[in-house]
């Protein structure tokens, strides 16, 4: 059995290191920006579901496409969200 390998990487919303004049943002900005990606990426598999449905795109790829990675950003918005909450419940646990 042979294992091919994922021709295209996950594409996160920070992969890329932070410039130097984004290391002074808050948790809020970065939070922000990650759910202005999060939009972003939800509106264009709209779109090319829309363009797909009225006939303007006629390969199915150039539709999932965009639906995956809409799904695979929510998911990870998902998690994240998770996560904190998770956090806030255990810092709200302690005993001081």
């Amino acid at each position: 059995m042979n294992i091919l390998p994922v021709p295209m990487a996950l594409q996160l919303p920070e992969s890329n290191p932070a410039p130097k004049a984004e290391q002074g943002k808050g948790f809020g900005e970065v939070l922000n920006k990650a759910i202005n990606h999060l939009n972003q990426t939800q509106i264009q598999a709209d779109k090319a579901m829309q363009d797909f449905l009225v006939g303007d795109i006629q390969d199915i790829h150039q539709v999932t496409i965009p639906m995956q990675e809409a799904k695979l950003t929510m998911q990870l918005a998902v998690e994240v969200r998770n996560k904190i909450v998770e956090a806030y419940q255990e810092i709200s646990r302690m005993q001081l």
